[in-house]
């Protein structure tokens, strides 16, 4: 079986990059999922520049590092194949290289924990939780899946993989965990939990739901960790919303929102979290771009998503 974890803080320095030193593009933003002028704003000081700028080192870059970022957000988004990128994207082969040395180098998890800080300093928040959420969902792999690394969820009747997640009481992510999908919650739990006490000492109130009971809550205290159990209301018949527990489900759609999330197509298991982190990355920069206000008009597929993701 194979697993990968994604966890961690963002940044604590502020990053000197500006949007005025990436390379300028002129591509017309005409896809929903595109960066609009404000979202690139906040992107672009967590994405290296390259050789574009005086002093950084490198060859200078041929392609707009907004152009890349805007074809791994429309890869993620629309759910196509690398090779089906439209052609007024760089080459894919350009593409997925950077969607790769991104994830692997530390970049997207310094972009993904970075907006989350900014999200919640926004909301009038600590950029430090104090209190998370675990859940999991099971969702099915496609050929290109290798049977290492996936596994029947006999619950949910569901072969495929697993991805577990822990989040902030304000749905937005923390870490991930990718493993197949006969790894049961309590296990995946552990890790997550061990993690949370690692990487954010701030958390101290973890809520989970009836799957997690047993050894997983003495574990917890262990850590320093209060677990509480959100059970089901005695007389539930059905789907109700729980306390506490609609927080996690609420991520769960925003992240299938994403074609690519809503089945595992990735050979590997880092790059199905790194698709999620992608997802999340999507709303939590149109969630910023509509809080700072920009004063210039967004493009008509740029509004039309933020209508559609208003609700996130």
């Amino acid at each position: 079986m194979s697993l990968y974890l994604v966890a961690g803080q963002g940044a604590s320095t502020t990053p000197t990059v500006t949007s005025g030193d990436h390379l300028s593009t002129d591509r017309p933003r005409r896809y929903p999922s595109d960066t609009s002028d404000a979202e690139w704003e906040i992107t672009a000081p967590f994405i290296p520049v390259g050789g574009t700028r005086l002093g950084a080192g490198g060859r200078p870059v041929s392609y707009a590092r907004r152009d890349i970022v805007d074809a791994i957000r429309y890869l993620d988004h629309n759910g196509v194949v690398w090779r089906a990128l439209p052609v007024d994207f760089p080459p894919w082969r350009t593409v997925y290289h950077y969607f790769r040395k991104w994830d692997r180098d530390g970049t997207l998890n310094r972009l993904h924990n970075g907006l989350r800080e900014q999200v919640r300093l926004t909301e009038g928040r600590p950029a430090d939780p104090s209190a998370a959420i675990l859940d999991s969902q099971s969702v099915r792999a496609a050929e290109t899946v290798a049977q290492s690394s996936r596994g029947y969820d006999g619950g949910k009747k569901i072969n495929g993989r697993k991805r577990h997640i822990a989040v902030d009481s304000g749905g937005l992510l923390l870490m991930v965990l990718v493993t197949g999908a006969a790894v049961q919650d309590r296990d995946g739990g552990r890790l997550l939990l061990w993690a949370l006490a690692t990487c954010f000492r701030t958390v101290r109130m973890v809520w989970v739901d009836g799957a997690y009971r047993g050894g997983l809550l003495t574990y917890g205290t262990a850590l320093g960790l209060v677990v509480e159990v959100v059970a089901k209301l005695a007389d539930q018949v059905g789907f109700k919303v729980l306390p506490r527990r609609w927080v996690v489900e609420r991520t769960f759609s925003r992240i299938s929102r994403c074609r690519r999330t809503v089945r595992d197509y990735e050979r590997q298991p880092e790059h199905h979290a790194a698709m999620v982190q992608w997802a999340m990355v999507i709303v939590m920069t149109r969630r910023l771009a509509r809080k700072r206000a920009p004063t210039h008009a967004s493009s008509g597929a740029d509004s039309g998503f933020a209508a559609a993701t208003k609700a996130a």
